[in-house]
């Protein structure tokens, strides 16, 4: 599961204040203080999610510069560009590619004969805990995310930067190479010797500095006339996650 409080983009969200942009970072349905279910698939609905948020700060005269995703949600970030063109920066760390991959790694090795006798596989913690259930439904939706189908639909206007660590033990960095090869209007940079969560500061400083490289580079080709956010990461001065997240009710859901 990820949350708002991975400590990528935590540091992400440091460096923005430093810089003096404004930034907001919530938990998708399921995962962190979010209610709900957590699934293994869900990039449509995760998507629509982020819509309603980027709408409620575009009707607050905050223009939404940019929008980060770290692991699935750099998935969901590239499933909101392919579907609402509304957003001219997206940045995606160590997301997946192949959706086909890493089931194994997720659900352990004998997940298929549990899946077929109960629909369903419990994740558990070390002490036995249980995390989260996997349903046929969630397993199948993963499965059946064509991010090359994804990529093919992302506005050649929009700016896309993927970032992916040599050592990723979660998603190989091949997968970062074959976005690459796709994503029309894209940038790949290759961080050596980082793991999935950039866990030496070396390579956290280095991220941060990229990806805000990366976004002031693309702002001097963008002219803004309000405020600048970006999505993935909050700073307490401008607005508290529950407060934008009472508001979503507001805006009709996109099928």
């Amino acid at each position: 599961m990820s949350s708002k409080d991975d400590e990528v983009l935590l540091n992400l969200a440091t460096s923005f204040d430093k810089e003096g942009i404004s930034s907001f970072r919530f938990d998708f349905s399921g995962n962190g203080e979010s209610d709900g279910s957590f699934q293994l698939g869900n990039y449509e609905s995760e998507a629509d999610d982020l819509h309603a948020i980027v709408q409620y700060f575009n009707g607050a005269s905050r223009s939404v510069c940019t929008i980060i995703g770290h692991s699935k949600g750099g998935d969901v970030v590239l499933v909101y560009a392919s579907k609402y063109k509304d957003v001219d920066i997206v940045i995606n760390v160590c997301g997946r590619f192949d959706m086909t991959k890493g089931i194994e790694k997720s659900l352990g090795e004998n997940y298929e004969e549990a899946m077929e006798k109960q629909g369903f596989v419990d994740i558990k913690d070390p002490t036995g805990t249980l995390n989260y259930k996997v349903t046929q439904e969630s397993l199948m939706e993963r499965l059946n995310t064509n991010m090359r189908q994804v990529c093919l639909h992302i506005n050649q206007e929009c700016r896309v930067l993927t970032v992916h660590g040599t050592e990723d033990e979660i998603i190989p960095v091949d997968d970062a190479k074959e976005f690459d090869k796709i994503i029309s209007n894209h940038k790949l940079y290759i961080l050596e010797g980082a793991d999935h969560n950039y866990t030496a500061e070396l390579h956290q400083v280095e991220l941060a500095t990229v990806v805000l490289d990366f976004i002031k580079t693309s702002l001097q080709q963008v002219n803004y006339a309000m405020p600048l956010t970006c999505i993935s990461s909050s700073v307490s001065q401008l607005l508290q996650t529950s407060e934008v997240i009472n508001h979503i009710q507001d805006f009709p859901q996109e099928g």
